[in-house]
């Protein structure tokens, strides 16, 4: 009987856990802008309120490596605003069960070819522990000069990016020559082996999750048919 009453003790107490669990869930994860300087995309937000209750949430923060001249607006239907001076007038009601598919994420390139993320975080209202993030990466162009890219024979490969990285690290590639076998190898800053990752051609980038990763600076090269191609640097940040 003792224990009895100490499983439905622990029970009663996970309750408040279970039902606080996914609230709301962002459906078009890992938002992606790329385009050349000046320009300007737009992109939607897909979120699913998976409880029965109305749910309001306050932009809290803008977080990440926006550039100086670089333009970021969240828009719900018609209404823009600009999240970094706005955070006070930014409010999402979501009704139970509701899929919201007018809330939009608009960036401007800027001036300057370059890579990066951020993130913006929202917060219920009435429990600061309830919360969900939209996390967005950026790829800036120079239509005349191409940067940060290996054009070889058999492959072009662009640097990683965001670098430094806090989550994931990303390698935008095509493989021009489909009977090639390429790969990238990931080591420590003193030289030991981390990961290997084969770069499958049917596909154009490779996504590599870094937050199991220690802090600190790793090495990253290039292999076409087991031959070193070229060795870059990799930051990792918490």
């Amino acid at each position: 009987m003792k224990l009895l009453l100490i499983f439905f003790t622990w029970l009663w107490l996970l309750v408040p856990v279970f039902t606080e669990a996914q609230q709301v869930r962002v459906l078009s994860d890992g938002i992606e802008f790329r385009g050349d300087l000046g320009s300007t995309q737009r992109k939607t937000i897909i979120l699913q309120n998976e409880t029965n209750q109305v749910k309001i949430f306050l932009l809290k923060s803008l977080r990440g490596n926006i550039g100086s001249s670089q333009k970021v607006k969240l828009c719900i239907g018609d209404q823009c605003y600009d999240p970094k001076k706005d955070l006070a007038k930014i409010k999402l009601t979501l009704k139970p069960g509701e899929l919201l598919t007018d809330l939009y994420l608009e960036f401007g390139m800027g001036i300057a070819a370059t890579r990066g993320s951020f993130d913006l975080t929202f917060v219920n209202e009435n429990n600061l522990r309830d919360l969900f993030i939209v996390e967005a990466r950026y790829e800036v162009d120079d239509p005349a000069i191409r940067v940060d890219e290996f054009d070889y024979k058999d492959i072009m490969l662009s640097d990683v990016y965001p670098n430094p990285s806090v989550r994931i690290a990303q390698f935008d590639y095509n493989i021009k020559n489909q009977s090639v076998k390429a790969r990238i190898a990931i080591n420590s800053f003193i030289g030991n082996p981390i990961a290997d990752y084969d770069l499958d051609p049917d596909r154009n980038a490779l996504v590599i999750n870094v937050s199991d990763y220690n802090p600190g600076i790793y090495f990253y090269t290039l292999f076409l048919n087991n031959k070193n191609i070229v060795t870059k640097k990799l930051v990792v940040k918490k």
